[in-house]
């Protein structure tokens, strides 16, 4: 089916109608607005969207894309980051989720490069599952990056690794803003480049306790700490780092490997029904009898 976009809110009521008589997936990327160096504060959200889009076009999905405020994190203590909290967030994306059902997005796939976002996301899927019986992803691109793609990216437990990871991580942004046709919004910028360690370091400790920012609560003590960004001193050297980065996104959603992602999607629900079959007293075969 050829379609004249796949955001979403870009297309016709009649366009979805058409979509979804042969097929019923739709991808999710949860964003975040917050401090983010020498990059704009919507960031993360702009790698999800890119990420979304792509991943998207090789399973022939639509991408429902504007969610971009939700739980920061330690990056509160920016004038410029937008705080909500997790609870917030997993109700108003709860209602967002239930809202995709109804309307016949069976295939939800939730995506976020941001770090805390598991907080938000993960909870309202296991919930959602148990409310409806329809299993939806939730999707931790920075688990891809270090599963599928430690060869492209780095490996950041390695200290000669890092370097390479955080330009790569840096290329990303610069290529997903590239991808969604924003690139001019990436400010030639010096000055935020820098190698002091963050100033929550002596607790990297307890930080490590449990899954990322689940451990404890806490808040950078200094704007640098997210995140010292390399010089983009002209267009030219933007351009380098989009063309880079718009690679490693469109090579890690290739190895990922999307229509078998959303086949097994397909394949575990009636693997559950089974389930359901045999355990009524499961809560998502109980609310659904």
């Amino acid at each position: 089916m050829e379609l004249r976009t796949r955001i979403l809110p870009k297309m016709l009521n009649s366009e979805v109608q058409d979509y979804l008589k042969h097929n019923d997936i739709i991808i999710v990327p949860v964003g975040t607005v917050e401090m983010h160096g020498g990059f704009p504060l919507d960031s993360e959200t702009v790698i999800s969207e890119a990420y979304a889009l792509r991943m998207a076009e090789a399973c022939d999905g639509l991408v429902l894309t504007g969610l971009p405020y939700f739980y920061a994190g330690a990056t509160a203590s920016g004038r410029g980051t937008v705080q909500v909290s997790i609870r917030q967030g997993i109700d108003y994306l709860g209602a967002i989720a239930r809202s995709l059902l109804r309307q016949g997005f069976k295939r939800q796939i939730y995506l976020s490069f941001h770090g805390p976002a598991h907080m938000t996301v993960s909870p309202m899927v296991r919930d959602f599952f148990d409310e409806t019986g329809v299993p939806i992803l939730y999707m931790d691109l920075s688990i891809q990056m270090s599963t599928h793609a430690k060869d492209l990216f780095g490996d950041m437990r390695d200290p000669a690794e890092r370097k390479k990871v955080m330009r790569s991580f840096h290329s990303i942004t610069v290529g997903a803003y590239q991808i969604i046709g924003r690139l001019a919004d990436v400010p030639l910028v010096t000055g935020y480049a820098h190698q002091k360690p963050q100033s929550c370091a002596p607790f990297d400790d307890i930080f490590a306790l449990a899954y990322q920012s689940g451990s404890i609560g806490y808040c950078f003590a200094d704007n640098d700490d997210h995140m010292s960004t390399p010089d983009i001193p002209d267009e030219a050297t933007r351009q380098e780092m989009a063309d880079e980065g718009q690679s490693l996104i469109e090579r890690l959603v290739e190895r990922i490997d999307l229509p078998h992602v959303v086949s097994q999607m397909r394949a575990l629900e009636s693997y559950n029904q089974k389930a359901g079959e045999a355990f009524p007293w499961m809560p998502s075969a109980w609310n659904n009898r």
